[in-house]
């Protein structure tokens, strides 16, 4: 099977109030088409440094990143058709929909770079498929709940159709209702669309709900490699 993510001695530094940080150290990962694969570990451990990194959102990294069988340089930004078929859905909806646009807006944008034709029809079937009602399009960021800004971020990601999607903690700040229906759509869509799934998140339950394979990181560092059924083993030991 094909690689969608191949990473080798993948290392990064960056300063913070003048301290240096080495945030990831000699990172190896591969993560196959159609595979969903989670990145679990503690605040700062580097998971979501990772994650920018393979989303072109970091620079300055050094080591070798192969995305969708196209090599990445860390001082050329990603472009042309890897750009579309890379998307990410952020821990904070904030970070993808303006508070000053309506939803419409906000998912119209990016189908008009990609060619549509009929945005207005487009925005109203990618509200369809996250669940959601197409009346919603008229609505502002903070007119609707938190669920429902999430799966407006998750339809907008999904507008260019991606082949690899990044999820950085997508339903972290949803209780806990909220959570399953997001995770479920999640699976649903990827399901129907056949894609590959990068997840970060601290809790090791969303994690083995998701993923088929795992890698943990402590201080920058992978420190074990989980199968499926070693994903369900350490979350049935949380549980008991």
């Amino acid at each position: 099977m094909t690689d969608a993510v191949a990473i080798r001695d993948l290392d990064i530094r960056y300063s913070v109030a003048s301290r240096a940080v080495h945030a990831v150290r000699d990172l190896e990962l591969n993560v196959r088409e159609g595979e969903s694969f989670g990145l679990i570990g503690p605040s700062g451990c580097g998971k979501t440094t990772v994650l920018r990194a393979i989303a072109g959102l970091k620079s300055g990294w050094t080591g070798e990143m192969t995305l969708l069988g196209e090599r990445l340089r860390p001082d050329r930004r990603m472009s042309g058709a890897l750009r579309r078929r890379v998307q990410m859905v952020f821990q904070d909806p904030y970070a993808s929909l303006h508070p000053r646009h309506r939803i419409g807006r906000s998912l119209g944008e990016p189908l008009v770079i990609h060619g549509s034709r009929q945005v207005a029809h487009d925005v109203a079937e990618a509200l369809r498929q996250v669940g959601l009602s197409p009346d919603l399009a008229e609505r502002y960021p903070h007119q609707l709940s938190g669920g429902q800004r999430q799966r407006v971020a998750i339809a907008r990601a999904l507008t260019p159709r991606p082949d690899l999607l990044l999820l950085d903690e997508p339903t972290s700040a949803l209780d806990v209702l909220v959570q399953a229906g997001v995770l479920n759509l999640l699976n649903d869509l990827k399901r129907a669309r056949g894609m590959t799934f990068v997840l970060v998140s601290h809790d090791p339950g969303v994690v083995a709900h998701m993923c088929d394979r795992a890698a943990v990181m402590r201080a920058g560092e992978i420190t074990e490699r989980l199968d499926r059924a070693g994903l369900v083993a350490r979350y049935e030991a949380l549980e008991s």
